[in-house]
């Protein structure tokens, strides 16, 4: 629960787009709402950020004190977070900054806002800059706007395609730049960091929150008028629990702050992903035709006169 002072705090921003008085006044504020990485509630707290380029920066100063904020051990277990700024809201996949471009990026952060140094220097934690990314599809992944239920599907199962192709991308890169290592010294670290963790544990959150909405609500609405497709749901229903044991083990795999048994994060990886795609294939081929004529978004119920 938001302390009395934040939540007074959050009313004000929300009442006046983004602009408080008191301390925070004439400062770059923000609100971040994580998801409890026990709890599962939603906790919204206002932060300072520093914008660098294109980039949003936040740091987990926590005031210097000596352990992580809330909301940073929130985002690591849940990366996918929510960002309101002045009027806007939008979701983003939140990634904390690791080795020499954290130092860059604190750096720069100090001398937007040099009361971070002051932070540091009064704990022997280091403070943790975590970048937000805009979770904002690009054109290719959202050709056209969804006009039928069917489109909307084939939109949400071609964002999870391409976010799960990233994650394999990015596992690839890592082996492949191990690989290419040269000259003296050690090669790269074995863990996959920060980046590729918050990705997949992103990736899995939206799966979960897909697969429980098709069980929940999109299977039992075609059942009604299909009934005759009992078996089909059963072996979807039936995929989904398997499609989330392996989740299970991924997420299990990235327990700790980096990932470290990569060879086999990619073989689970790997067997991941090509149980998902069959299953998107075989969802696709049974259901789509049964889709396409349903408006998309639905239309709002009749009011009674």
């Amino acid at each position: 629960m938001p302390t009395s002072f934040n939540q007074s705090v959050i009313e004000e921003f929300r009442a006046n787009g983004g602009k408080v008085g008191g301390p925070f006044e004439g400062g770059d504020l923000l609100l971040l709402t994580t998801t409890g990485a026990s709890s599962g509630n939603e906790h919204t707290t206002p932060l300072g950020y520093v914008r660098d380029g294109g980039l949003l920066l936040i740091v987990g100063s926590n005031l210097g004190a000596p352990r992580h904020p809330h909301w940073y051990r929130n985002l690591l277990a849940r990366p996918v977070v929510r960002v309101e700024i002045g009027t806007e809201t939008f979701e983003a996949l939140a990634v904390p900054a690791e080795g020499a471009r954290r130092e860059e990026l604190f750096a720069r952060v100090v001398r937007a806002a040099p009361g971070y140094g002051d932070y540091q220097a009064a704990t022997g934690r280091l403070l943790p800059v975590v970048v937000l990314e805009r979770a904002e599809p690009d054109a290719w992944e959202r050709p056209r706007e969804a006009e039928t239920l069917a489109d909307k599907l084939m939109e949400v199962h071609t964002w999870l395609r391409a976010q799960l192709a990233q994650v394999g991308a990015e596992v690839d890169a890592h082996f492949a730049a191990r690989a290419a290592h040269e000259g003296p010294g050690e090669p790269p670290a074995p863990s996959l960091g920060l980046q590729i963790r918050q990705r997949c544990l992103a990736f899995c959150q939206s799966l979960e929150f897909h697969h429980a909405s098709e069980d929940a609500h999109l299977f039992p609405g075609i059942a009604r008028y299909h009934p005759h497709l009992g078996d089909t749901f059963d072996r979807l229903r039936d995929e989904h629990r398997t499609v989330a044991r392996l989740q299970a083990e991924l997420v299990a795999l990235l327990a700790g702050i980096t990932i470290a048994d990569p060879e086999r994060f990619r073989t689970e990886l790997n067997r991941m992903a090509k149980e998902l795609n069959a299953h998107l294939d075989y969802e696709e081929e049974a259901l789509l035709p049964l889709l396409v004529h349903v408006p998309w978004p639905p239309a709002p119920p009749a009011s009674r006169g």
